[in-house]
């Protein structure tokens, strides 16, 4: 055998013998119907459940799949037969963290890392891996003899927005080299254990049975899929021993090519498996590798600019500098203006910077107006709040920025390390302007900022200017129905991960991610009209009841690639429009109740319909068309053409109490001009009343909920 292939399945053989004294250990130690599952999944131990299909539960239902995984080390001198010994290790990886959970319900606490992903944080990822704003993944692993070396190949990951993952004493290395850790920045620790890489292992297979409709059993389709679809590769720091080497045939085998530092000469393989000793070419190689290519966002700040900082959270104890509206005036404004009015790259501070005299412990506390002027011949006054929506992310791209909020209800934070490392609201406007210019060049011709602090001017332009503008773009919105467009839009963003799903976005039904409204995909249209989002002329009507258009049906269809034949825009018995994965909230019938539960990814408890989030998301997703359930955003569910077809929200009987309290105000709304029923979400059960049928039946009864009155929803 070759010296890698003898690596490999030497490797392979020591997990395995190391996993079958682990398995019955364990089931000696803790019973055989001991519960053996990773935390907050609907997909079982997922390399195996994928992979073969085989639902694990309990200890006593691994032995079994030790058998598959000593079935793949076939010791046979080949290459592709080392790779599923490489395939092999993952498995007995998977069981190896399995039996941790076995033991202890939180393995992974206090210990550095964070362990198994759950199924939600996969979904919450869907959205920014199709946009592009997490253009790849990357697995670090090892230890690097220089830790200064492995420091700068992570920040430049987090620099260009790829998510990183990290295994072993490099996570220690990363930390002690001052780069921020966690989901929230993007570089996420799983473990020291060599074991532990099989929780990123996991996202990758959960990414291809969430999105890519993948049957569990499909190994081919499974391989085909990561392959092409999931943009990962590997980098590892050290030496490499044989348990590394065989756990990198694993991600070979899935497609993630494999960039090491060690000279590995005539042991490479091209395109898969590749030294580069350099480490100021790892990154460039590895993007290389794996077809991942990032977009430049020119703005010069002295602080770090990537999608990798939008969840960053700035404590009051870290804040030094704070604008908020609960404390003075504030606003942020995009106006379309005549040509003459825009002054092309102006950038104006009124009332003053940030002052420079802040004690340690002071918050220098301000109002703010951010306005926004552009010109464009192609703009139109509708894209405003589609550009001003944008502002949220771009500022929470500005490491040490945090905004949360909109329009005149925001809160922006300033970090006190951002702020001494010479950040100002003239970086500010200046990433506004490169970034409007960039996203929105196709539009915008001319664009100007200004950022005034002068709480007398700001309160003026909230009173006069941006409080008029929002009221007028309220109405304009609400004027906007079904009715009153003749197009409707595609959306096939998420075809990149589910390539048989397409969202149809129409002014009462945004996509079912929650960011895509009718207005953005009208705008995303005009500025690339080959783009994901594709207009439909409202003809052909077949069905109004059901939204049903033999021209939404062609052009589906054929952005479809013929997976999807007929779709309904407003039923969720009828053909049902499909979900990619990465949807805000699932719809559900509950028919004892004669209606229908609606529950958010970000609960984790059991619905009236006897299953999880996760449970019910796994027979959603992936593109299929599922009727009785479905995926969608939140605000559809205050919409008058929420599941219209079957009678409307006054379906709606249960919801988990956060996601109720957080539309209350549109579906009561909703609910009195519809049905003439005032706080019809004070008849809406949720988990802190009942999760069990009987119990939700009997609080419906209690509240006299009209759903029990209605005709027979099936």
């Amino acid at each position: 055998m070759s010296a890698l292939t003898d690596l490999i399945y030497g490797g392979a053989n020591a997990v395995a013998g190391l996993t079958e004294a682990a398995v019955a250990e364990a089931i000696r130690e803790l019973g055989a119907d001991k519960k053996a599952a990773f935390p907050d999944t609907a997909y079982f131990l997922p390399t195996i459940y994928a992979a073969t299909g085989a639902k694990v539960q309990k200890l006593g239902d691994l032995p079994a799949c030790v058998d598959v995984l000593k079935s793949l080390i076939t010791n046979a001198d080949d290459l592709g037969a080392a790779l599923n010994a490489g395939l092999a290790t993952a498995v007995g990886a998977e069981i190896i963290e399995a039996l941790k959970y076995a033991r202890s319900p939180a393995p992974y606490e206090g210990e550095g890392g964070i362990g198994f992903v759950p199924d939600p944080i996969i979904r919450s990822l869907g959205v920014p891996l199709v946009t592009g704003d997490i253009p790849g993944v990357a697995v670090v692993l090892g230890r690097a003899s220089d830790p200064a070396d492995a420091v700068r190949v992570v920040r430049d990951y987090q620099n260009k927005g790829i998510l990183t993952f990290l295994v072993g004493p490099v996570i220690d290395q990363i930390s002690s080299g001052g780069v921020r850790v966690g989901l929230d920045y993007r570089v996420v620790p799983l473990g020291h254990d060599v074991t532990s890489v099989i929780h990123v292992v996991t996202v990758a297979i959960r990414a291809a049975l969430i999105f890519g409709n993948v049957q569990p059993g499909d190994l081919a389709g499974l391989l085909a899929y990561t392959k092409q679809r999931v943009p990962a590769f590997v980098n590892t720091f050290g030496e490499l021993d044989a348990v590394t080497v065989s756990a990198g045939a694993g991600a070979i085998a899935l497609g993630f090519p494999v960039i090491t530092d060690i000279d590995l000469g005539e042991n490479q393989v091209p395109g898969a498996l590749v030294s580069v000793c350099d480490h100021s070419e790892t990154v460039k190689t590895s993007l290389e590798l794996r077809g991942i290519k990032i977009k430049a966002k020119k703005v010069e700040l002295p602080v770090s600019f990537a999608s990798a900082f939008e969840g960053e959270i700035i404590r009051k104890a870290d804040c030094y500098a704070e604008f908020y509206s609960n404390k003075n005036p504030t606003c942020e404004l995009v106006s379309f203006r005549k040509s003459e009015e825009v002054t092309d790259h102006k950038i104006e501070v009124i009332g003053g910077d940030i002052p420079e005299n802040a004690g340690p412990s002071e918050i220098i506390e301000l109002p703010l107006a951010t306005i926004v002027d552009v010109y464009g011949a192609k703009m139109s006054a509708d894209f405003e709040p589609v550009i001003e929506r944008r502002i949220h992310s771009w500022f929470n791209y500005i490491e040490g920025v945090m905004h949360t909020g909109q329009r005149n209800q925001f809160r922006i934070r300033f970090s006190r390390d951002s702020f001494e490392k010479g950040l100002r609201l003239r970086h500010l406007a200046e990433v506004l302007y490169a970034m409007i210019t960039d996203e929105f060049g196709s539009i915008v011709d001319k664009c100007q900022v200004t950022m005034i602090t002068d709480g007398a001017r700001v309160r003026q332009i909230l009173e006069e200017e941006a409080m008029p503008r929002y009221r007028y773009r309220d109405e304009r919105l609400a004027s906007l129905t079904d009715e009153s467009v003749d197009t409707f839009y595609t959306c096939i963003l998420c075809q990149s991960f589910a390539p048989s799903h397409c969202c149809v976005v129409t002014p009462e039904r945004l996509g079912l991610c929650g960011a895509v409204s009718w207005l953005d995909a009208k705008a995303t249209y005009e500025l690339n009209p080959a783009g994901p989002s594709q207009p439909i002329p409202k003809e052909g009507l077949i069905d109004s009841r059901l939204g049903a258009y033999k021209a939404v049906n062609e052009i589906v269809k054929e952005a479809t690639h013929g997976a999807l034949e007929e779709v309904t825009l407003y039923s969720l018995v009828e053909n049902p429009m499909t979900s990619c994965g990465c949807f805000e909230c699932i719809c559900g019938l509950m028919p004892e109740a004669n209606g229908v539960v609606v529950v958010n990814r970000e609960y984790a408890g059991m619905t009236p319909t006897g299953m999880t989030f996760g449970e019910l998301a796994s027979m959603t997703g992936g593109g299929v068309q599922t009727p009785g359930f479905m995926g969608h955003g939140r605000h559809f569910i205050g919409s008058k053409k929420f599941i219209s077809a079957e009678g409307g929200l006054i379906r709606l009987v249960w919801m988990p109490k956060e996601l109720k309290e957080d539309v209350a105000e549109r579906v009561n709304k909703t609910a009195l001009e519809l049905y003439g029923i005032e706080n019809f979400t004070s008849m809406i059960c949720d988990e802190t009343i009942a999760t069990d049928s009987e119990g939700v039946l009997a609080f419906l009864a209690e509240k006299g909920h009209p759903a029990l009155g209605l005709e027979p929803i099936m």
